[in-house]
């Protein structure tokens, strides 16, 4: 196939890749941008299959690139689908505490929230019992500015205005290869040879392969934890009206199953956590050797599984047993049985783990000559996905940050 030129290629068509296309396009708008994306359409993985909550940015270490990209998020995104008529509801979240051990770190919770410049208000359990009838609850916290959208929504709007403004999207288009030059990269793909200028990377449950694959000095592997929902059926639609979330467990790397409303009106809980024996295979039953493989032969997931091993247990019970998953959710909601537990899509999310054993809790981006590799976008990347993109467009075009 003949080789094709560009002066920006990206690589993932997920709702981060879509974001910087559109930030470089107005930067310049003259300028050829290709977004290569292997899937029929975008934002089939992470940004597609989450829970669909815009955070307010409550939980993240003061400081953080999380803290500060949600918080710039949020007005971001609510601005995006008001511009583009994407409905968004802001319904806030109550993050529960249900018994007095988990006071502490309600508190602690508090504090970071404050430090983040985050509205937070403390609830006694019966303040929370009032505005949530159908909750259990020792003491809450509100975020009343959390909310939901659907982010596949978000990411095919992107896409169709990307391509309106002169943007070339290629689906069904794999990268298998490429280099990186004195002039520029050249990406090896499914259906050509692409030379270009400058080149972005936000491959998600394929970054660390991208980006050792186009000579990046990277000290991480991507871990895939598969994350279960259920849908939640036989219950009334006022069955709560905020976001419900546990207190998180400091001991525990994420936050925990949650009940959150859906834009159609429905609920969903979740997700669980647990080892995915495929990057990209969504049913429990998933396999992919080659991906299995490279998570058992690296010792930062045995370090990992180590300091975590009581609660890797926990969660494996849980994706194995309706009952056991059932308890998390009947700890704050004690009206839902498991005749309410109704299948629902599974996420799968990349999770960055150091060669020690350490989970990369903040967002990271590595820099080669021509090119930027996002490497760990998590929660709450979909949020902050647009001042995510202005973060690689300044530091792809050599803009010092503010």
């Amino acid at each position: 196939m003949p080789s094709q030129t560009t002066d920006f290629a990206i690589t993932g068509g997920g709702i981060v890749g879509l974001a910087t296309a559109i930030e470089l396009q107005s930067r310049h708008p003259k300028a050829k941008i290709t977004l290569l994306e292997k899937e029929p359409q975008p934002a089939r993985h992470q940004s597609g299959r989450n829970s669909g909550v815009i955070h307010a940015g409550v939980y993240y270490a003061p400081g953080s690139l999380k803290a500060r990209f949600c918080a710039q998020g949020v007005a971001a995104t609510r601005e995006f689908c008001a511009e583009h008529d994407i409905p968004t509801q802001t319904c806030g979240k109550l993050i529960v505490a249900t018994d007095a051990a988990e006071i502490p770190r309600m508190e602690a919770l508090e504090v970071r929230a404050r430090a983040n410049g985050i509205a937070i208000e403390r609830l006694t359990g019966e303040e929370a019992r009032k505005l949530e009838p159908n909750i259990s609850a020792t003491g809450a916290l509100l975020s009343p500015s959390t909310g939901i959208v659907d982010f596949g929504e978000v990411a095919l709007k992107m896409a169709a205005l990307f391509t309106a403004r002169g943007g070339t999207l290629r689906l069904g288009t794999r990268v298998t290869g490429g280099d990186e030059t004195a002039q520029g990269v050249t990406l090896q793909t499914s259906s050509g040879v692409i030379s270009a200028g400058k080149a972005v990377f936000c491959a998600g449950l394929q970054a660390d392969r991208m980006a050792t694959r186009f000579g990046a000095q990277v000290d991480f592997r991507i871990i895939p934890f598969r994350g279960d929902y259920f849908a939640i059926k036989n219950q009334p639609a006022d069955l709560v009206q905020h976001l419900i979330y546990p207190i998180p467990d400091p001991e525990r790397p994420f936050l925990g199953v949650h009940l959150t409303r859906k834009m159609n009106g429905g609920f969903t809980v979740g997700p669980s956590a647990v080892l995915a024996g495929a990057r990209e295979g969504y049913a429990k039953t998933s396999l992919n050797l080659t991906d299995l493989a490279a998570t058992l032969s690296y010792p930062g997931f045995w370090r990992l599984l180590a300091r975590n091993a009581g609660s890797a247990m926990d969660e494996l019970g849980s994706a194995l047993l309706a009952r056991r998953y059932l308890k998390k959710v009947q700890r704050y909601c004690a009206r839902i049985t498991l005749a309410d537990l109704a299948p629902y899509k599974s996420g799968i999310r990349a999770q960055a783990v150091s060669r020690d054993g350490r989970i990369i809790d903040d967002f990271l981006f590595v820099d080669t000559r021509h090119s930027l590799h996002v490497c760990n976008a998590p929660s709450p990347a979909a949020t902050s996905a647009i001042p995510i993109a202005h973060h690689i467009a300044d530091r792809l075009l050599g803009v010092a940050s503010q």
